[in-house]
């Protein structure tokens, strides 16, 4: 069943276009013959060999991959330093995205540093191989996601930036969702962004074939270094050794902050991450907040009129560049187009009563976009954003009050097994669909049996097989991988994801302000510890001039800049010694004891508040119970 419906793929869509394959290919300039990227103490960082030992500029698709997917993957698996135009360089397949240098008088301007570290090096020290040693003298932020700022730290280093040989340039916002999106419900998309990019499988025809928007996510050290000049509107201009920069808002897109560049100098335009080839995410499915379809689209209108007979070359964070002024417009329409059109078609459908999973089964792109290969679903996918858009306008619930109140999975598992005459039946007719290529059915079905009674192997089994199938046919990279990793742990349990580190990494916990962190304990604080407890804390922070009161009360954290004139306890402190506390660098009572925290009052007050968190399993199931 999956090898017929693969199959019927390479009929349905124009794989004799093949002017992607020459525009990957186009301006390459070096690459080692081998890349494997390793950390400090010999870990692996980065592996491109994995991929291509399997993947093939040559081969047809296996049997286990759908070829458009595969098609992707053989894009993708290109690597090395190429050449946009003269002057501006991109390092591609070091990473998730690409790490773009733009030559100045000085100097290199880096575009977007990648999500390590060991990345960002790597591709400089290749970048140095080709042109010689040359500084870099600014870093540029496109946006608010990992890839693109994390790296930071393996190109320029904080004591450059402070002196201000270094400057960093990002758009307005950036600071508050880089730290909040992946402090507050970092953990949860952790976890589930271990599902969604495929690092875990094995790298093979039967695993991961890549990422859709790049190959997978490095794992290596991540970083953060504030920017020290913000863009905050459309049409400002900006020099940077002697660069020309135009720059283009675009908040609520791909990102809560966000912004495409305009250089007049070479007529190309950075598209950040709106515009690349692969339809994106209105919903990620590691989570986030709902992007807006409808912006996104008017954003990319707007770039159109403000820029569109002025640009020769498009270029952005993933992917290849676009050649061509008629070529650019073209894409740059269609992508538009794409957007627009799951909106403006879910919206229809959500007004004449469908819900989001009917909408899902209903959609189905234009013909003159179905065909568009950047439009195909590598990343986002059709099903999946059109249920997003019905989520930013009605929420989780679908008007039928049946589904207001639903049992729980277990309990309702267990009822619906007894319901369908148990397990064994269950498993017998499940089985009987599998064999017909059911594999959507089967993994609803078995999926109760599974939460039912976790320890029935034979129900993981069977769900594993089907899932495994779904992954097979999926076109979607993060669809396979989330079928495929669900897959495994069936079959393994949940894999131990302490070495892979917090999303709250050191620099992140540094670079929050004291109201972002007093928030992120808020979310820590374990209700049932708190439960009777009434504190009230003063902090004041010498370093920063500011000063603060903590409350704990009805199991719930709350501060205020006005201070209390009777607390439990007053602690004068830096933000550097709280974030050592908070990273488990040291207790309380060592920074007590060192004078790092001076105390006024109670003393164990503090100690007894630093009781109350929870500390997250980066861990916990989810294809089980």
């Amino acid at each position: 069943m999956t090898e017929a419906q693969n199959a019927a793929v390479l009929s349905k869509l124009p794989f004799g276009d093949r002017r992607e394959f020459e525009d990957a290919a186009r301006g390459f300039l070096r690459k080692p013959d081998t890349l494997t990227i390793l950390g400090a103490k010999g870990n692996i960082v980065w592996d491109l060999e994995s991929y291509k030992s399997f993947i093939k500029q040559d081969a047809p698709a296996p049997a286990s991959v759908n070829p458009s997917l595969w098609r992707n993957a053989q894009l993708n698996v290109q690597y090395g330093l190429f050449e946009v135009v003269d002057g501006i360089y991109q390092v591609r397949g070091y990473d998730l995205a690409n790490i773009t240098f733009i030559r100045g008088d000085s100097g290199w301007i880096a575009y977007d540093v990648g999500t390590a570290i060991e990345t960002s090096k790597a591709a400089y020290q290749l970048l140095t191989e080709q042109f010689g040693p040359r500084p870099i003298v600014a870093v540029i932020y496109s946006h608010s996601h990992l890839d693109h700022y994390a790296g930071v730290k393996g190109l320029v280093s904080e004591a450059d930036v402070a002196s201000g040989k270094v400057s960093i340039i990002a758009p307005a916002g950036f600071m508050e969702h880089a730290v909040s999106e992946g402090v507050i419900a970092g953990n949860a998309m952790s976890r589930r962004a271990s599902y969604m990019y495929g690092a875990l499988l094995p790298r093979n025809a039967e695993g991961s074939v890549g990422a859709g928007l790049g190959l997978t996510t490095p794992i290596g050290t991540a970083t953060l270094i504030a920017p020290t000049k913000t863009i905050s509107r459309t049409g400002e201009k900006l020099t940077v050794d002697g660069v020309e920069m135009e720059f283009q808002l675009t908040p609520g897109t791909e990102a809560p902050a966000e912004m495409n560049t305009y250089f007049p100098k070479w007529r190309a335009m950075w598209m950040a991450e709106n515009t690349t080839a692969t339809m994106h995410n209105i919903l990620t499915l590691r989570g986030a907040q709902v992007r807006d379809a409808l912006e996104w689209a008017k954003y990319i209108n707007e770039t159109v009129d403000l820029y569109g007979d002025k640009i020769d070359v498009k270029f952005q964070s993933h992917h290849w560049p676009k050649w061509g002024n008629a070529d650019v417009v073209e894409h740059l329409h269609k992508q538009r187009d794409v957007y627009k059109f799951i909106h403006d078609r879910s919206v229809n459908l959500m007004n004449k009563g469908y819900t989001g999973e009917e909408i899902a089964e209903l959609i189905s792109l234009p013909k003159s976009l179905e065909g568009f290969w950047p439009a195909r679903g590598y990343y986002g996918t059709l099903k999946h954003n059109a249920r997003a858009v019905y989520q930013r306008y009605m929420g989780w619930y679908d008007g039928n009050p049946v589904n207001l109140d639903v049992l729980p999975p277990v309990d309702a598992a267990k009822k619906y097994v007894d319901y369908m005459g148990g397990a064994a039946a269950i498993l017998a007719k499940a089985q009987t669909d599998f064999d017909k290529g059911e594999y959507r059915w089967v993994a609803t079905a078995v999926k109760h049996v599974v939460f039912a009674d976790p320890s029935n192997n034979d129900a993981k089994r069977l769900l594993a097989k089907a899932l495994e199938q779904m992954g097979y046919q999926a076109e979607s990279a993060p669809w396979r991988s989330v079928y495929l990793q669900a897959a495994y742990e069936l079959r393994n349990g949940a894999p131990d994801l302490s070495a892979m580190g917090s999303s709250a990494s050191p620099d992140v916990i540094r670079a929050m302000a004291p109201e972002m962190l007093f928030d992120y304990l808020a979310v820590l604080l374990n209700a049932e510890k708190a439960e009777g407890t009434n504190l009230t804390l003063n902090i004041n922070f010498t370093d920063i001039d500011k000063k603060y009161t903590v409350t704990v009360a009805n199991s719930v954290l709350n501060y205020t800049e006005q201070q209390s004139d009777k607390p439990d306890a007053t602690a004068h402190l830096t933000k550097a010694a709280l974030d050592d506390v908070q990273l488990g660098a040291a207790t309380i009572e060592q920074k007590i004891q060192s004078g790092d925290i001076k105390v006024e009052g109670k003393r164990g007050a503090f100690a007894e508040f630093f009781g109350l968190f929870d500390k997250f399993d980066p861990s916990f199931p989810i294809v089980t119970p």
